[in-house]
């Protein structure tokens, strides 16, 4: 197998997130700048990026990369790429790009530019004049910076947070990829409790589910290099079944999805059968107070206690009774009229859980920069991030550490 530049595109802010993750693959990391990372690896490494990495945007191959000021610069470079190594005499391929601080500031020149040259070097290659593009599709991605270009072939096709189980959505969903970061910066693992009090569409208890259960993202989707002739489909066969393999049904783990709104409930519960985790998450329609007053933690102990030990719901809710668990969420931001008030008063319940129950750690996502006075102490952690185009903050509250055993 031939070996090559991979780039893993990411939002900003989780680039550190991403590089784990595909070290984890067993790649190294050649370059990391703001929001892609460089790495070597094969066919079967296009394969694995796509199927497996949950907080990146795209995986990409990177053809080249070089100085271009003028338009017979970036010309005469692209046509010297091997492009028929990659695009078949019927491929379909289109070019998108950005230019930014560069001479060359004209994308539409840019892109008439750079397919120009593809299309004379496959009429070389090929000995044709015309092509009928009725193949497999390829994107050619150019970024330009400070006259620098870089131009990539992407692999992924639609962006890998469509993990395929969204049949049911609500306003403002956030992105999968985004919801699994903030689950690996909680360090959530099996055995652990987890809440999400504003669960929406269920996004965030849903990956929570997948990353306990080792599903892989990518298993029930379809990537665009799937089509591709110079990457085998044993391969794709070969690493889905792997996947399926390695799936765990046996790890014990407690998630608990709520909101207050039945529909997000029951859109909620539509995604996580799609996803195959249903059977590991309780879905209740329930506002955040009521929650965490009664679900969770000292609160949940007791309304049980007051119940009865023998009551069929506290059997259901057991788990969430614990001392120690962690709250991940993503509240609406209040950014109309009148909703701050309502904002404020999900703060107020968060602040109040913190006092009752310090053994839980809140993680919550918010563009509201006053969060740390309304809720009266600073964050452990904090992060800089994008939910969507919406600049946002994660917060990170961490619990109290269980006293050491004897």
């Amino acid at each position: 197998m031939s070996r090559m530049q991979l780039v893993a595109s990411a939002t900003f802010g989780l680039e550190a997130v991403v590089k784990r993750e595909i070290e984890a693959l067993g790649y190294k990391i050649t370059d990391s700048r703001d929001g892609r990372l460089t790495y070597m690896g094969d066919e079967r490494a296009v394969v694995r990026s796509n199927l497996w990495l949950r907080c990146a945007d795209r995986v990409y191959v990177q053809m080249a990369e070089f100085r271009a000021e003028t338009f017979e610069e970036l010309f005469q470079q692209t046509k010297a790429l091997p492009w028929e190594e990659w695009i078949p005499l019927d491929g379909r391929f289109t070019v998108i790009g950005t230019s930014v601080k560069s001479i060359l500031h004209s994308v539409p020149a840019c892109q008439s530019i750079i397919k120009k040259a593809i299309v004379d070097r496959l009429q070389q290659t090929y000995q044709v004049e015309t092509f009928e593009e009725t193949g497999a599709d390829y994107t050619v991605r150019f970024q330009f910076l400070k006259d620098n270009v870089s131009i990539m072939i992407d692999t992924s096709g639609e962006g890998l947070h469509k993990r395929g189980y969204r049949v049911s959505a609500v306003t403002a969903p956030i992105k999968e990829t985004l919801a699994a970061a903030m689950i690996f910066l909680s360090f959530f693992k099996p055995g652990r409790t987890l809440v999400d009090p504003m669960c929406g569409s269920g996004t965030i208890p849903i990956e929570a589910a997948m990353i306990a259960k080792n599903i892989a993202p990518g298993l029930s989707r379809h990537f665009a290099s799937e089509d591709w002739d110079c990457i085998p489909k044993e391969i794709w066969s070969e690493e889905r079944k792997k996947a399926f393999d390695a799936i765990d049904n046996d790890s014990v783990f407690h998630i608990l999805a709520c909101d207050i709104d039945p529909k997000s409930v029951e859109a909620a519960r539509e995604n996580a059968i799609e996803a195959g985790v249903d059977d590991c998450i309780v879905f209740l329609p329930m506002g955040i107070k009521r929650t965490l007053s009664e679900l969770c933690g000292s609160g949940a102990v007791k309304k049980r206690e007051e119940a009865g030990e023998d009551s069929k719901e506290n059997e259901e809710l057991l788990p969430f009774s614990e001392e120690r668990g962690i709250i991940i969420t993503n509240p609406p931001y209040g950014q109309r009229i009148g909703e701050q008030d309502q904002m404020d008063a999900i703060y107020k319940v968060l602040k109040n859980f913190s006092k009752t129950d310090p053994g839980w750690s809140i993680f919550l996502i918010t563009s509201d920069k006053t969060f740390e006075r309304k809720f009266g102490r600073p964050a452990d952690r904090r992060r800089k991030l994008f939910n969507g185009n919406t600049e946002a903050c994660y917060y990170q509250y961490h619990g109290e550490k269980p006293p050491k055993k004897d």
